[in-house]
């Protein structure tokens, strides 16, 4: 099913123990128009901060609930490097968002022969 990003902006985020956030953003990939991140905001959840999740992390989207339901737990989120607009989305901010989710990253299947490693 195709949709419009700006139908997923504002859906709580579901984590693996608890409401985390809402959707705010996405950042695309300007070459391949692949969604790379989904900005979260937890601004009514703690201090404000705003963080970036891979959409490998989605286990599903409930329509019904406006929710993005995520295979990651709270205090991961919690701890995750935080993102800012003027954030450089540069390949070492990736490596360590990428490594504190314990996550490879997308770039990792698109440098081998056919996704396998």
């Amino acid at each position: 099913m195709l949709i419009n990003t700006k139908t997923l902006q504002g859906y709580r985020l579901e984590s693996s123990d608890g409401e985390i956030g809402h959707v705010e953003d996405f950042i695309i990939d300007d070459e391949t128009w692949a969604i790379r991140y989904l900005v979260i905001d937890t601004r009514n959840w703690w201090s404000g901060k705003k963080v970036l999740v891979s959409p490998q992390s989605i286990d599903r989207v409930s329509w019904s609930e406006s929710k993005v339901f995520i295979n990651l737990a709270l205090e991961s989120i919690r701890q995750s490097p935080e993102y800012t607009e003027e954030s450089l989305l540069t390949r070492e901010y990736e490596n360590g968002l990428h490594l504190h989710y314990n996550r490879r990253g997308y770039w990792v299947d698109a440098l081998t022969p056919e996704g396998h490693s």
